[in-house]
């Protein structure tokens, strides 16, 4: 097959394309500038767009002896990804980036582009497995499963995507750069909102927000702070809040929810973050979708927030109760559905969450 391969910059991506290459493909590879104006330098695990990325890619595609080219999806990238990302905080959401980035760019945009100029594939350096017939699960190393940022994708994306790294440990992955000479064997994980290289995501929304003042609430109607907009929060946050007394009863408080209207942010004890039901928009099922009520297992996190439930179709959009309470669950991220046996791996769909209940 022709693929093109997403370097990002980094090891995974790098050793993605070089077993697609192994494998007898026709390897392209491809760096996004998604950035208007890249940092020159990369700030350690923040961040994979500056103009460093780029290089490494472009050095790993010539150890590699594959074609290099660089995309400028930058326009796209802002409209799809960074300005939908600040209408959600504006709203009193909590978005995921790096799930919408895989939605509308790497599996829409660039998808869209590569079988224009007629690749069959996109290859990446996710870690998750796909098998032949199209069932998407976790990958073999549970620490650096991302099925869960994938899980938005629909049937005919996943048709056009290559994960090489599904059934590998990152400890081999390093290792076989290592052994392959490529540079990036040791460079250090992206772990931050690549857009947001600073790490300052508060700043960030402020800056394109502006200030919205408003107040602090406890369970019981009292203003007990006050706040500079409902951006600066997301749901299940303890640290940070701005709160100069104690509870009462000397318990730290969390942020239980976001009233961007009447721009309250609601503040109380852990147990009253615990969410027993949700309801979820904008499904995508990569089965069936259920005609009755749907046993499985939910992942409301990238990492965690994992616990059985019954799905049902609502309307246009779903309801999810759950076995057991989880808590800090925020409208804006997603529910990924799994399958519950065997094993627990296979994804089945996701949707939006648009509300929760205790």
């Amino acid at each position: 097959m022709r693929v093109l391969a997403a370097m990002s910059g980094g090891v995974d991506s790098a050793v993605a394309a070089a077993r697609l290459r192994d494998a007898g493909h026709d390897v392209t590879g491809v760096h996004l500038a998604l950035s208007a104006k890249p940092a020159t330098m990369r700030e350690g695990a923040r961040g994979c767009c500056s103009v460093e990325d780029s290089r490494d890619a472009r050095r790993c595609a010539d150890v590699l002896d594959i074609p290099f080219y660089v995309w400028d999806m930058a326009a796209r990238f802002r409209e799809d990804v960074v300005e939908p990302f600040v209408a959600e905080y504006a709203a009193g959401r909590t978005p995921n980036p790096c799930l919408r980035c895989n939605e509308k760019i790497k599996f829409s945009a660039v998808l869209e582009r590569a079988r224009a100029l007629g690749f069959d594939a996109v290859g990446t350096g996710h870690y998750a497995r796909l098998s032949p017939d199209g069932v998407l699960r976790r990958a073999a190393d549970p620490d650096k499963d991302q099925s869960y940022v994938l899980g938005v994708l629909r049937p005919d994306q996943l048709a056009g995507a290559l994960f090489p790294l599904g059934d590998s440990p990152k400890t081999a992955v390093r290792a076989e750069a290592a052994a392959r000479g490529l540079v990036v064997a040791e460079k250090p994980d992206s772990h931050d909102i690549c857009f947001i290289p600073s790490g300052d995501t508060r700043g960030f929304l402020a800056a394109r927000i502006g200030e919205a003042p408003g107040v602090m609430v406890d369970p019981a109607g009292e203003v007990v702070g006050h706040h500079r907009g409902v951006h600066d929060f997301t749901v299940g946050q303890r640290h940070g809040l701005g709160i100069d007394r104690p509870a009462p009863d000397g318990r730290p408080r969390y942020v239980l929810g976001l009233e961007p209207v009447s721009r309250t942010v609601r503040v109380g004890p852990a147990e009253d973050l615990d969410v027993t039901a949700l309801a979820a928009t904008s499904p995508v099922w990569l089965v069936d979708p259920p005609a009755h009520d749907l046993t499985c297992v939910v992942q409301v996190r990238a990492h965690g927030g994992l616990a059985g439930a019954t799905v049902r179709a609502v309307g246009d959009g779903v309801e999810v109760v759950l076995d057991e309470p989880l808590r800090g669950v925020a409208p804006g991220q997603a529910v990924v559905f799994y399958r519950p046996e065997p094993g627990g791996d296979v994804v089945l769909g996701s949707a939006t969450i648009a509300s929760t209940s205790g």
